[in-house]
């Protein structure tokens, strides 16, 4: 009598035949099938020999990014990021609340309730609930509606308003723990800047217009969502070939004078199509083991001379959250190291509105470019200069005030601001670099340079102050019982069971 052999002895001779035919393929399928009844409790990523020999040709770096991926929920965070990570969640769902009474924000909400799909997941400051995909595109949407988002120098993108959004739509899906979330936002902080680093950062960006601005954020949401959907190594490479092929944007954001295009190219499209590759995986789709290496990769088709290295560089001891900027003001990045120039000046050698001949900033050529004379108030240097020397300050209701920038005490305090594009300052980014000259009538010339802004890694908002920025962008439309309940919620996330808690602090009544 004939010893019965085993499948995986048959499947190991056909895989080493040179050229397989159909009736092989049909042949290898009944095997894969009676090798899965056999052991039923392993998936297929296990069960299949096919799927053993791809992964052999797995990079070391995606073996390491894919692992350090899968482990992440499980992972302690040292207190110093647990502790950043909350505020930039904070200073995250404050964006998306205050972003729901502006254009782009009421448009995504109104899309939202259109095409919300399921009721799953939370759509900030709203009375309604969604999908999960939809739900991340209108808070990715709600969180960039204007300038008071979080951003990442060296990376050269904004990740908060992606990376939040992701992870809350993807845990609210899966009922995670607020300790769970709090991991899957770190994670996402951690993975996307790395990828736009790894290509080249700004210079990658001006070289190839593509955007950073949606890439690093794109990865970040989608590590987020993957977290938060719990999936593990193998399925963290598929989830990686997804969002590859899923990254996308140009440097046209710039040219939006809306700022609607541009809310769904930092937060919209990047937080939805994260969330996508993560529910795609976890449904059961396979894909490409390793996007990152091989041909026709990733790198291949973005950059060929990136360092894929970079990718896992330091991963595990330096976490970007803790790298990543809160916004004081509530403008576009470029101007941020000048109005602080200008309050700088004042308490040195106060002075009024009246007393000011001329004001001089010098910027990087590219930061200068972005913010030289735009539509959009939080965007329009000369404006917000302005706006500082009149009220002493900047608020929220002042860089959305549209109607001011056609007021005659505003365009003239505008034309004493000249914008300086200084090839040396280019020289230093990503560090964004303000040199400030205010001439007086009397002829007193008052100069400020600032390399580091406030809220920049080197020169820290505290808790207090994030707080303070955090309610007055929330208690106009939440009111001050939910504002406070939020914050005491975000900052103890670790006792809440399930992310669907902070639900009724996040929408209106």
């Amino acid at each position: 009598m004939a010893t019965k052999r085993a499948p995986s002895d048959d499947a190991k001779e056909l895989i080493a035949r040179p050229f397989l035919t159909r009736r092989d393929l049909f042949e290898f399928a009944g095997l894969a099938i009676t090798a899965a009844a056999l052991r039923p409790n392993v998936g297929l990523a296990a069960a299949s020999p096919l799927r053993r020999s791809a992964q052999q040709n797995v990079s070391s770096v995606m073996d390491a990014l894919s692992t350090y991926l899968s482990e992440a929920a499980g992972r302690v965070l040292p207190d110093e990021v647990a502790e950043k990570t909350k505020q930039h969640i904070l200073d995250t769902f404050a964006a998306m609340i205050s972003g729901s009474e502006l254009h782009p924000g009421r448009s995504a909400v109104q899309f939202g309730r259109a095409y919300g799909g399921k009721e799953v997941a939370t759509v900030v400051a709203s009375n309604f609930l969604c999908g999960p995909i939809e739900a991340a595109l209108t808070n990715g949407m709600l969180a960039h509606a204007d300038e008071t988002d979080d951003s990442h120098s060296p990376s050269q993108s904004h990740p908060g308003c992606a990376v939040v959004p992701a992870g809350l739509a993807a845990g609210e899906r899966f009922g995670i723990s607020g300790a769970h979330f709090l991991r899957a936002v770190a994670l996402g902080y951690d993975i996307g800047p790395r990828f736009t680093v790894a290509l080249g950062g700004q210079r990658f960006e001006a070289e190839s217009h593509w955007s950073t601005h949606s890439i690093s954020p794109m990865f970040g949401a989608a590590a987020a969502a993957s977290c938060a959907a719990s999936l593990n190594a193998q399925q963290m490479r598929w989830m990686l070939g997804y969002t590859a092929h899923q990254s996308s944007g140009l440097g046209a954001w710039n040219r939006d004078s809306e700022h609607v295009q541009k809310a769904f190219h930092f937060g919209g499209m990047t937080a939805r199509n994260g969330v996508t590759s993560a529910l795609l995986v976890q449904a059961g789709w396979t894909g490409v083991d390793d996007i990152l290496s091989g041909k026709d990769n990733f790198f291949a088709a973005y950059n060929p001379h990136a360092d894929p290295a970079g990718l896992i560089d330091k991963l595990g001891e330096r976490y970007e959250v803790t790298r990543t900027n809160i916004k004081k003001w509530p403008v576009g990045s470029p101007i941020q190291a000048a109005l602080d120039a200008i309050e700088m000046l004042r308490k040195q050698t106060p002075f009024e509105t009246a007393q000011v001949k001329q004001v001089s900033v010098q910027l990087a050529t590219d930061e200068a470019a972005i913010v030289n004379n735009r539509e959009i108030p939080d965007i329009c240097l000369q404006h917000m200069i302005a706006v500082m020397l009149l009220d002493k300050t900047v608020s929220f209701v002042s860089t959305h005030d549209k109607e001011r920038l056609k007021n005659p005490e505003t365009l003239r305090e505008r034309a004493k601001v000249q914008l300086v594009p200084d090839q040396e300052l280019e020289r230093l980014m990503p560090l964004r670099v303000a040199i400030v000259n205010v001439t007086l009538m009397d002829g007193t010339r008052l100069t400020q340079r600032v390399d580091n802004v406030r809220g920049t890694p080197e020169n820290p908002m505290t808790r207090d102050e994030i707080v303070t920025k955090a309610t007055e962008l929330i208690t106009p439309i939440l009111g001050t019982t939910k504002c406070s309940s939020l914050i005491e919620s975000v900052f103890h996330l670790e006792r809440v069971s399930d992310i669907r808690e902070l639900r009724p602090l996040l929408q209106r009544s």
